[in-house]
């Protein structure tokens, strides 16, 4: 099972990582906020996630790691 971490507080919220992502299990947070005033992405069903680290590989800013 992978394990995928994305650093909220890095995350600027562009949405590159949910448009990617093949099983559509990244939101972007509605009730989380940043210190920069972002709503960051989060996971949604980890248990789901299968590691192809399409998120990482799009983000911009290299806040999401993909551990197998």
């Amino acid at each position: 099972m992978a394990k995928l971490t994305i650093d909220a507080e890095r995350c600027k919220g562009c949405g590159l990582c949910v448009a990617n992502c093949p099983k559509k299990l990244l939101q972007i947070a509605k009730d989380k906020i940043n210190s920069k005033g972002h709503c960051p992405a989060e996971i949604t069903d980890m248990s789901a996630c299968v590691g192809c680290a399409s998120c990482a590989l799009i983000c911009p800013d290299c806040v999401i790691t993909v551990e197998r």
